[in-house]
């Protein structure tokens, strides 16, 4: 169950980084707290990292046999 739940938040997590890759390509703007602006150019190639590194991750766990199951 344990896995599930690792596997739901690293989908929910990859959603959110989707929804924010859309945000940039229609182009919002990100700025510190302090007013500077965010590179979003370097931001998009992050996020795009982000969401390839959680594919990764995410496949497998999908590929991992459930927890008890018999060999």
């Amino acid at each position: 169950m344990a896995e599930e739940s690792e596997l739901d938040r690293l989908k929910d997590r990859r959603t959110t980084l989707l929804y924010r890759l859309d945000l940039i390509a229609k182009g919002a703007q990100i700025k510190y707290e302090d007013g500077t602006p965010v590179d979003m150019a370097s931001e998009k190639a992050r996020l795009e990292d982000e969401v390839a590194r959680l594919d990764r991750k995410i496949a497998l766990l999908e590929a991992e046999p459930p927890t008890g199951a018999r060999h």
